[in-house]
């Protein structure tokens, strides 16, 4: 399961390997033995010891411990119970949850059961996007084949267990990652998360005891009730044991799909598996955990990535999004793309999410169009703690990361764009100056005769102006310029 590269396939094990479409190629692979385990050798108690014992973490983001999740699940009161599979990925660049369920759909499916086992469900939901369709597709094809073999359905293997599966197809809110958002959507309501306690283990689902745990997690459970506890725990840290899926994507060589031992280095993950930046630039910083994870400079490549040491240094896990960034991105422009997605996807329930997010985008605009002033930075830093402490769900308390963290390391470009209204990196349009070098120019008018507004004057072989009042930035004349006679400051 491991290669030169340090990476450890538990969660991606059968991607690649097995054809998903065949329920014969992932039984072959040791598929359903775990179940047969669960079911067969370990009581339900049992169960949640192993699960709790091997330390595994919630992978959708919070790190939630899963054995404790379970337990508490177990041991809530009521007629009917619901096993639930956070499949709703909504990061953008993300694609670990839809890749193994594309893959290895029956992973997901069995640890499922098992859970249902464990904590006396008899019902499974699993709520994924439609965007998904290959995902779907697999899914329900697997649950067929599951219920013809009697793995899934009416007294599974003959034991008197009865557990099904179905499938909620979701609308794309990217607010319905969040667990209570997700089950108001499964019932018919807004996604729009509840205010807890109670939690989802109290009363989730139709009121009712509701385990709820993303794809990835899910994926490693059979792993763990086959071989045990302590074979987990070989790998990943102390207080965060295993390994982690990350999709990792930006200015790095080899983008993909990546399964690492937690507390491996991010510089291992970028310039070792993801094999260094591209064309020779310079690593600039790292942004983990999605819209709401924050901005890492490269003074901490060397930190190990774990659920800890990222919260430390103003980020998150996520997850599992890592988008590397390089010398010629805006830290700035940066924070204001990931806002600016926040902002629309926020369901608008609280106040601080909803409104607080408008005004540190409206901010974040001010400061790029070179309206900005150092007031601004201060504003916020202030909104930005207030937006974090004060937001209803998890998806608005950490939504304000890509700006307080680009803050923290990127003090100096914030200053740089609000004092000398300028863009280092040169991203952002609106500070943008072209002009035409006399030293270059040839006057052979290509220039002004692509220019859109117009804005370039200028006699045949002699040199040409840019009229900086008209110009839009549109980069037109930067592009067509056959001798590289216009540059951009």
């Amino acid at each position: 399961m491991s290669d030169n590269y340090g990476q450890v396939r538990i969660a991606l094990r059968n991607c690649g390997v097995i054809d998903p479409e065949k329920i014969g190629d992932y039984i072959a692979q040791g598929g359903y033995d775990a179940l047969a385990k669960a079911i067969f050798e370990m009581t339900p108690a049992e169960i949640i010891d192993t699960v709790k014992k091997s330390g595994l973490r919630g992978r959708g983001g919070a790190g939630f411990p899963t054995g404790l999740k379970w337990e508490l699940s177990g041991k809530s009161e009521g007629d009917e119970k619901y096993v639930m599979c956070n499949a709703d990925e909504g990061d953008p660049g993300a694609f670990m949850d839809r890749s193994i369920l594309e893959g290895d759909p029956h992973s997901v499916l069995e640890a499922m059961v098992i859970c249902g086992r464990a904590i006396g469900a008899r019902q499974g939901i699993i709520y994924i996007r439609a965007e998904y369709p290959l995902a779907v597709k697999r899914l329900q094809k697997a649950i067929g084949e599951a219920e013809e073999l009697g793995l899934l359905g009416d007294d599974i293997l003959g034991s008197g267990f009865d557990f099904g599966i179905r499938l909620y197809l979701g609308a794309g809110a990217f607010v319905c990652g969040e667990e209570t958002s997700l089950m108001n959507s499964v019932q018919g309501g807004r996604g729009e998360p509840r205010i807890k306690p109670p939690f989802p283990a109290q009363a989730g689902l139709w009121k009712k005891p509701t385990n709820i745990n993303n794809v990835e997690t899910y994926a490693n459970v059979c792993r763990i009730i086959l071989n045990g506890w302590e074979w987990f725990r070989q790998f990943g840290t102390e207080k965060s044991p295993g390994t982690k899926v990350f999709a990792l994507a930006g200015k790095v060589n080899n983008v993909g799909l990546v399964e690492v031992p937690m507390g491996m280095p991010l510089r291992h993950i970028i310039e070792v598996i993801g094999g260094g930046i591209q064309n020779g630039r310079k690593l600039k910083a790292v942004q983990t955990g999605g819209p709401s994870g924050g901005c890492i400079p490269e003074e901490h490549m060397d930190t190990p990535v774990d659920y800890e040491s990222l919260v430390a240094l103003g980020s998150i896990m996520g997850s599992g999004g890592m988008i590397v960034l390089d010398e010629d991105d805006c830290m700035v422009n940066i924070a204001q793309f990931y806002l600016k997605f926040t902002a629309e996807e926020s369901c608008g329930k609280c106040t601080p999410c909803r409104i607080g997010n408008r005004r540190l985008l409206e901010i974040l605009e001010k400061i790029t169009t070179g309206g900005g002033a150092e007031k601004d930075m201060i504003d916020l830093d202030e909104l930005g703690n207030i937006v974090r402490d004060c937001s209803l769900c998890g998806l608005g308390q950490s939504s304000p990361n890509p700006v307080l963290s680009t803050l923290k390391y990127f003090r100096d470009e914030y200053l740089v764009h609000v004092n000398d209204k300028r863009c280092p990196s040169k991203r952002c349009t609106a500070l943008l100056r072209y002009f035409i070098m006399p030293e270059k120019c040839i006057g052979c008018t290509v220039c002004a005769r692509n220019c859109p507004v117009s804005c370039i004057s200028g006699e045949r072989k002699k040199t040409h102006v840019i009229d900086q009042a008209r110009c839009i930035k549109c980069n037109t004349c930067y592009e067509k310029c056959p001798v590289n006679a216009i540059t951009k400051e």
